[in-house]
């Protein structure tokens, strides 16, 4: 069951994405223009993003295509194994798959990722929905581990203090 669930994810979050960016491409937006939604807050802003987060390995596109699709095949293979029993896992997995392939498919089809949302308030790159869910993610699956390294010393402190 957690696997449909994921699929869903990966496969809602990926198509959203998509229209996203099919929307700015199709706005009267052009490179480097923007829109301010919120003043002092939020804007879009349309980038063309050859390279990664932050533009880092910029012109690497078949590298990072490489890269993310290995990725993408790796958790889903690691996802539909079943061998992961937290649900929350499988998710947090599922949101980098989900934001890792609607950037794969810019690279693919466009040599580019669509970046558009801009922070205005701190000094931030332009990113896109799916750079949200790779973030958020990432983030969720280091506290995830960090979490289970810690559960699992404090209990071998525990039971050698028992002894």
């Amino acid at each position: 069951m957690i696997q449909a669930i994921c699929c869903g994810i990966i496969a809602l979050v990926a198509v959203a994405d998509q229209l996203i960016k099919y929307a700015v491409l199709h706005s009267s937006l052009t490179a480097g223009e923007n829109i301010v939604l919120i003043p002092h807050v939020l804007q879009l802003r349309y980038v063309e993003n050859t390279g990664a987060a932050f533009s880092m390995l910029s012109d690497r596109t078949t590298l990072l295509s490489v890269v993310t699709a290995v990725v993408i095949v790796g958790g889903i293979v690691l996802l539909l194994s079943g061998r992961i029993r937290s649900r929350f896992l499988n998710v947090v997995i599922a949101m980098v798959i989900a934001g890792g392939l609607g950037n794969l498919i810019d690279r693919v089809l466009r040599h580019f990722v669509v970046d558009y949302i801009e922070v205005l308030f701190v000094n931030f790159a332009v990113f896109n929905f799916a750079d949200c869910f790779v973030t958020v993610g990432e983030f969720l699956l280091i506290g995830y581990l960090l979490y289970d390294i810690f559960k699992d010393s404090k209990k071998g402190v525990k039971e050698s203090d028992g002894e």
